[in-house]
């Protein structure tokens, strides 16, 4: 937010007849623990109310709403040994974004927490709930009515229809929303006037209408059609990152995408789908193929797998995780895909289970887009493609708050350990028989090039699969049994 930006916003609040539950007026209080406990009430409230923004305002007497300055520096304070601002992130369930900034307004230093309103769960500070409750702080259990109301409201509004910027202008949304890219990227002729522009945004959902002929830029217009997502506060740590580290680990990055040390646009997520994948799969090494006639080059993971995995990451992830976005991560032997937020379908369900997103909006404009499929054919389509390029099977598996998809690099039958061999097993299992067949020992040794002489291997690891849970026989004698996945 600039300068000039912040300014207005501060005459705006002060403005206001009287504090309201999401705006609170300090002088001098810098007290830690009752900060905290504000950005939880007012966090909540704000939700409640309906409202984009919290704010706390420190410079500005109670009452009269007159300008007086602050002492108070947020950012040279401390908690212990802590950082102010680690240590109010830190105690804050779950995380939330909360913009600081220190500014001098007509000469007198004033201080501004702009504060993300609760979203899918209300905001604990300190593992405490607070809500406003006219101009006074108070615990969120002491209102039952109003946590009702919070939880209703949660599972009322999703994310993409919640605002990234309001009151724009219009020269404002045609400058911050690649509209032109937007058309093309839908299907839809470019109107030759604004007024043709506008509304068809607003058709879209882009933008929605205020008074005094401005308006709401929403998140998912923002997120899907932005030439630069760092213009919207809360979205732009959403922009996908790309690393590439030498070596399995960690330890030493060679290169990132965008370079964190440019100021090039980090556009949002339609705008920049194909440019990011071609600059992943350029990034991937080649293999040369030699067929009957020709050698050709082909790349280390297959191009679809990756598609796959990038468009699951930005479509399902969880927007309200602050301060985390999508992923990806290059090493020598992998392709790691991360994500925030748990998945709404369990792992080992992914090839057969019916879609599922937190995000329906979101993934409805990026089918139509053609950047992804609802029909739930985006996994078995990764499977597919690495049992084809005989790669060691995916493994996807989750943390505390992330989902990882990760693809692996060319490698051999002897050089998998039991996990992958039997993960490999379940996998062929669930592919075969969302196609209408049943695995066997045949298929599965076809899968993983083991020889037919070498048939027992096969078996031990369809018993082991079978120890685990994960398939069972379905059919035939010993010889020519079939098997199909536990869930079958």
């Amino acid at each position: 937010m600039k300068n000039t930006e912040i300014h207005h916003l501060v005459e705006h609040l002060r403005s206001l007849p009287r504090e309201t539950e999401w705006v609170e007026f300090k002088h001098n209080n810098a007290d830690p623990q009752e900060i905290g406990e504000y950005i939880s009430a007012l966090s909540n409230a704000a939700a409640l109310n309906r409202q984009s923004h919290a704010y706390i305002l420190w410079g500005v007497e109670d009452g009269t709403h007159n300008l007086i300055g602050t002492t108070f520096s947020p950012r040279r304070k401390k908690k212990g040994n802590e950082e102010l601002e680690n240590w109010l992130l830190r105690m804050l369930t779950p995380r939330i974004d909360v913009h600081i900034h220190e500014v001098n307004v007509n000469n007198l230093p004033i201080v501004l927490f702009d504060i993300q309103p609760a979203s899918n769960q209300p905001v604990a500070f300190g593992g405490q709930e607070y809500i406003r409750v006219g101009s006074y702080k108070k615990r969120l259990k002491d209102y039952p009515e109003k946590e009702r109301a919070l939880w209703a409201l949660f599972s009322e509004k999703p994310f993409e229809a919640e605002i990234a910027l309001t009151g724009a202008t219009v020269d404002d949304v045609l400058t911050l929303i690649d509209y032109t890219c937007a058309f093309r990227l839908l299907g839809i002729p470019l109107p030759d006037n604004r007024k043709a522009i506008l509304n068809r945004l607003l058709a879209e959902k882009v933008i929605l209408t205020r008074s005094g002929n401005r308006f709401d830029i929403t998140n998912i217009g923002a997120l899907l059609f932005a030439f630069d997502l760092r213009k919207f506060d809360r979205l732009g740590r959403k922009s996908p990152r790309v690393i590439i580290y030498k070596g399995d680990n960690k330890i030493q990055a060679i290169k990132e995408h965008p370079d964190p040390g440019s100021d090039i646009p980090r556009p949002g997520y339609a705008i920049d789908f194909e440019t990011l994948l071609g600059w992943i799969n350029d990034q991937l090494p080649q293999n040369e193929q030699i067929g009957q006639a020709l050698r050709r080059k082909v790349r280390l993971y297959p191009e679809v797998a990756v598609r796959e995995v990038v468009a699951n990451a930005l479509i399902h992830q969880d927007f309200n995780i602050a301060g985390t976005g999508p992923m990806i991560e290059l090493f020598d032997s992998r392709l790691e895909v991360t994500n925030p937020g748990l998945p709404l379908v369990e792992p080992l369900r992914f090839i057969d289970e019916p879609p599922r997103s937190r995000n329906e909006a979101l993934a409805g404009m990026m089918r139509r887009m053609n950047f992804c499929e609802e029909r739930g054919s985006g996994i078995k389509k990764v499977i597919t493609a690495v049992e084809e390029f005989q790669l060691p099977p995916p493994d996807f598996r989750i943390t505390t708050q992330h989902t990882i998809a990760v693809l692996y690099a060319p490698r051999g039958f002897a050089n998998m350990d039991r996990q992958e061999r039997i993960r490999a097993c379940y996998q062929h299992a669930c592919l075969w028989y969302v196609s209408g067949k049943e695995m066997t020992n045949t298929s599965l040794r076809n899968r993983l090039k083991i020889e037919k002489s070498n048939y027992s291997s096969a078996s031990h690891i369809i018993r082991a699969a079978i120890d685990e849970g994960l398939i069972r026989q379905a059919g035939g004698s010993r010889k020519d049994a079939t098997y199909v996945p536990f869930w079958a």
